[in-house]
Parts: C-alpha cells; structure tokens; sequence
C-alpha cells in the first residue's frame, strides 16, 4: 500500500552507436521497459517503521528479491528489489513517523 504523492516511472534502455560520418543507429537493449516506484509513507506509527526497517534488512538492501504489487494497477511483478542500501526513517513525533523507498522492477 502506498501513500500519496508517490510516483511510478518507466525507463527503456536503448544503445546509440554513433559514426564518423554523424549517423548514429539506435536500438533497445533488453526485453521492455522497466518500471520504478518511489513510495513515500506518512503517519506511520512506531510499530509500522520497525516493520518496514525489518523488510528492508531480510532484503538486504538492494540485494534482495521480492515480489510487489503496483499499487496503482494491483499488477503483481515477481522480480523486484529496493533501489539502495539504506533506509531513512523519520519519528517527528509520538506516533508518527516517515519514510520513503524506492522498489524497481529486476529483469
């Protein structure tokens, strides 16, 4: 479940070979585009902060492998990790608490 505002990108990889003469070709490396979440949690109490920091270190930070569902579509991508090796946790007061993480999809 996610907050909002969050974001969700797509990003395609394409090679470009470029010649003396100033032609350049262009093609896609990889199957498709990958996509990429930022997720950003607001209001959440002690409880849920411990629980997202004790997800993120069984994941090993980005060296994990888990499965996600968009929370825009509800699509379940089964090949996913987080985008860094650390996590920033916020208490700004009793009960409430921040984070944000990025999850992108692996191919």
């Amino acid at each position: 479940m996610a907050q909002y505002p969050s974001d969700r990108t797509k990003t395609a990889f394409t090679s470009v070979y470029r010649f003396l003469d100033g032609g350049e070709q262009r093609f896609r490396t990889g199957t498709g585009p990958l996509k990429r979440w930022v997720i950003r949690l607001d209001y959440l109490d002690e409880s849920e902060l411990v629980a997202l920091e004790d997800f993120f270190l069984s994941q090993s930070g980005k060296y994990g492998s888990f499965s996600f569902t968009d929370p825009w579509d509800s699509t379940v991508h089964p090949n996913c990790s987080m985008d860094a090796d650390t996590l920033e946790l916020n208490f700004s007061d009793v009960g409430r608490g921040q984070s944000h993480l990025v999850v992108k999809e692996n191919r």
